[in-house]
């Protein structure tokens, strides 16, 4: 990547920013090196990992890179073999636990979220929890060796500890002595070079044994060694240069260990100073408010509301710019510090930001391109010391980037042509836009010749946009207006400042017809656009409305739907608690019959049957009564008719005789008065006049009465199988229309046969849903009970 573009696009600010953001110095060293890549999968794969980033963050908070340092060194000195120091030790140590850390906190946000590359990444960290442990057991925090790291090491301190008490001890007694304390300049124990001394006045150094080590500024104290301490201070001298090789022996040891693992853990420190760059883009991307952009490689770009990310975002001005094969260039055109610059650096260094993995600061749905360079021109880079012009420096920069630009790159040029004469830079400027055109790189350039709106108004491929100036404010709005060529301002400015109308006047007889033509079309433009902004804006409200219209009747239909759960859920739950409560009942009846039936040796009285009927229709739940069609008057019913019997649940029969508001209706081998209004006829009968005449079947006529009973059970026992299943054909079907649901046929043991024709003949009954054999106290392998539909 072109570094000058770097530079002049401030991406430098950027990195700055970043670098910042790292928590650890092997993230800050990571970030300063992030650099746009021209690699499409590459950029999209840093993205990728910033997306991942983000999502960890917003799942599990900021990873904790609390402990890691830049152990590099250190583990470079152990892998030659060199002894480290204790406190670098415990780096180490530190170093192995973040790094524990950070793959734990990876490994639980990938429990709740996909992020595949940061766990790629964590993946090769190494487990060097061994080495950890082994340095905390001999080092404390501080970075003392501690007593514990060898037995040899403990015994040595012992062993100090105690002769520095008997050092304490005799010089202690010493200074306790009334005849001493009159030598001593202070009553008190020092020492001089790890020895026990005493502070003894100069005059009374002849009275004192053993050995002077040192004297006060003035010469009137002497630190002296008394003979009573001299060989136990060498011995103390002897204990601690065997501590100090014990020591060295340790962290030799340990310095062993780490640098057995060197290699592998220096490759940790990169990847954790990697990921901790990655969790960096993530913060930027949230101060900025930033997204993700799609990115091609087919030079198309789209910025939506994209803000430039070094102007304060309370003052920034939002831009919107697009670039594809269809326009590929934009001339921008307008007043000075109108923002024309700004676009130019929002659009060259938010793609820099991108190709080095960064979010953007724009909306959702913003396209940028991977190009193969970046060439931005802009600014006055005049210099003194090289003699170089404005239009010199320009010429330069454009000289050094014309050899280099591609159809891959970007072109970034401000106030092209400018400097010299007019004519001649507008028509150089020309011509330096017409070969960049005809390369076919995406290119932005601003200028203040109007040459140059009519070359791109004419010009297929480039596209005229200028930035907005509010002549009402005598300001400028920074919004660039794509589509629309700049105007010139300087009339209506200088007459909005108090000019003369004659001067102003003779100005614009000056101006050739053309150009008041061009003036007057772009101000057309400018009306055309005020308006289609206007209605665009009346779009979105209606838009707008018009969703929130839709998602209130969507919850309005949610809540209605959650109101139809609920009626529902309570509707069956009453059912079945209805339910609950009939089978109970219904079970009560049965072991009272039962009963019953135990207790009066089968002759049970009518009018307990007739109760146990009652309570057993009572614990049947109501059913809802649904309207029963209106009998069409015109119908005629008579003898032949076939009809359905409302209650009886339907049942079709025969009309054989009517006899005033009733009929005897023939239901297969019975026959029973019905009342008319309680029938409704199968087909319409045809009004011939002649008397219908049905052939009624052979068989019993039965009269049901309130008096009849009600048997639930047949004997059959002694009867051939021909009369038996005539007999029980007979008693299903007034089973079924007394509504009885489970009745017992007694056929006894015997040789089985009766039993076998019997269950053969209910296995092919209609009314009959199943049946088997009796329970214990129903009659066993003597009765089949049957369950009627």
């Amino acid at each position: 990547m072109n570094d000058k573009a770097l530079y002049t696009l401030e991406y430098h600010k950027i990195s700055e920013r970043l670098r910042e953001l790292g928590e650890t110095s092997l993230g800050k060293e990571q970030a300063a090196l992030n650099r746009p890549s021209s690699d499409l999968r590459e950029v999209n794969r840093r993205l990728d990992t910033t997306a991942e980033a983000v999502r960890a963050t917003d799942v599990k908070g900021a990873p904790p890179f609390g402990g890691i340092t830049d152990v590099r060194p250190a583990l470079g000195r152990a892998k030659l073999g060199a002894m480290l120091l204790p406190s670098e030790l415990i780096d180490i140590a530190q170093f192995i636990m973040g790094s524990r850390r950070i793959r734990k906190y990876v490994g639980a946000v990938s429990e709740e979220a996909d992020i595949p590359l940061l766990e790629d990444l964590c993946e090769p960290l190494i487990d060097a929890k061994q080495q950890e442990d082994e340095i905390r057991r001999c080092i404390d925090e501080q970075g003392d060796v501690l007593d514990a790291a060898s037995a040899e090491l403990a015994a040595i301190r012992r062993e100090i500890r105690t002769n520095e008490g008997r050092a304490r001890e005799k010089l202690e007694g010493m200074i306790r002595s009334s005849s001493v304390q009159k030598m001593l300049q202070d009553a008190l124990i020092t020492m001089r070079g790890d020895r026990y001394v005493i502070p003894v006045k100069a005059e009374y150094r002849s009275h004192f044994g053993g050995i002077v080590h040192d004297q006060s500024g003035s010469g009137a104290t002497l630190f002296i060694e008394p003979e009573a301490v001299l060989q136990i201070n060498n011995k103390l001298r002897e204990l601690k240069l065997r501590e100090t090789r014990e020591i060295e022996r340790i962290l030799r040891q340990l310095s062993e260990s780490v640098g057995v693992k060197a290699e592998l853990l220096i490759g940790d420190a990169e990847a954790l100073g990697y990921i901790d760059s990655i969790f960096a883009r993530a913060k930027l991307a949230d101060r900025m408010q930033a997204t993700k952009p799609q990115m091609n490689g087919e030079g198309r770009l789209r910025l939506k509301r994209a803000r430039h990310p070094l102007i304060d975002p309370k003052k920034v001005v939002p831009t919107d710019i697009e670039l594809d094969d269809t326009h590929s260039a934009i001339i921008v055109t307008g007043p000075n510090t109108g923002g024309k610059t700004v676009s130019l650096k929002t659009v060259g260094l938010l793609s820099l930001m991108a190709m080095s993995g960064l979010f953007v600061p724009a909306d959702e749905g913003t396209i940028l391109c991977v190009f193969d360079g970046i060439y931005a021109d802009i600014g006055d880079e005049q210099s003194i010391e090289q003699s170089l012009s404005t239009f010199s420096s320009h010429m330069t920069n454009l000289i050094g980037m014309l050899g280099q630009v591609t159809s891959r790159s970007l072109v970034l040029l401000d106030e092209l042509g400018a400097g010299t004469d007019p004519a001649e830079g507008s028509a150089l400027a020309i011509a330096i836009l017409e070969h960049l055109h005809r390369l076919r790189c995406r290119l932005l350039a601003t200028t203040h010749y109007s040459e140059l709106k009519a070359y791109a108004y004419n010009r297929e491929g480039i596209m005229n946009a200028s930035m907005e100036f509010d002549v009402a404010t005598l300001s400028p709005t920074y919004r660039l207006l794509v589509g629309v060529p700049g105007r010139s301002n300087a009339f209506a400015i200088a007459e909005r400042l108090g000019l003369p109308r004659s001067i102003i006047d003779r100005a614009r007889g000056e101006v050739s017809d053309d150009e008041l033509k061009v003036d007057t079309m772009i101000a057309s433009l400018e009306r055309d656009r005020r308006t289609a902004e206007s209605d665009r804006q009346l779009a979105e409200r209606i838009k707008r409305e018009a969703e929130e219209l839709r998602l209130k009747l969507e919850e309005d239909r949610a809540k209605l739907q959650d109101q139809r759960v609920k009626l529902l859920e309570d509707a069956r739950e009453e059912a079945r608690l209805q339910v609950a409560k009939a089978r109970r009942e219904a079970e009560e009846i049965i072991a009272d019959l039962r009963k019953l039936a135990l207790e009066e040796a089968a002759s049970v009285k009518e009018h307990k049957l007739i109760e146990a009927r009652r309570r057993l229709d009572d614990a049947v739940p109501a059913p809802v009564e649904k309207p029963r069609p209106a009998a069409s008057k015109s119908a005629k019913l008579g003898p032949g008719d076939e009809v359905r019997v409302y209650s009886l649940g339907g049942q079709k029969g025969h009309i054989v005789e009517l006899a005033g508001s009733d009929a005897f209706v023939q239901l297969g081998i019975m026959k029973m008065k019905v009342p008319l209004a309680d029938l409704e006829p199968v087909k319409a009968p045809k009004d011939t006049g002649a008397k219908k005449t049905q052939p009624v079947p052979s068989g019993a006529t039965v009269k049901r009465a309130a008096s009849d009973q009600i048997r639930t059970e047949l004997d059959l026992r002694g009867a051939t199988l021909d009369e038996a299943i005539i007999e029980t054909d007979r008693f299903l079907d007034e089973s079924f229309l007394s509504n009885l649901h489970q009745v017992y046929i007694i056929h006894g043991k015997g040789t089985g046969a009766l039993r076998t024709g019997i269950q053969e003949f209910l296995r092919r009954h209609k009314h009959v849903k199943s049946y088997r054999l009796g329970n214990y106290g129903e009659g066993g392998a003597g009765v089949t009970v049957a369950e009627l539909n």
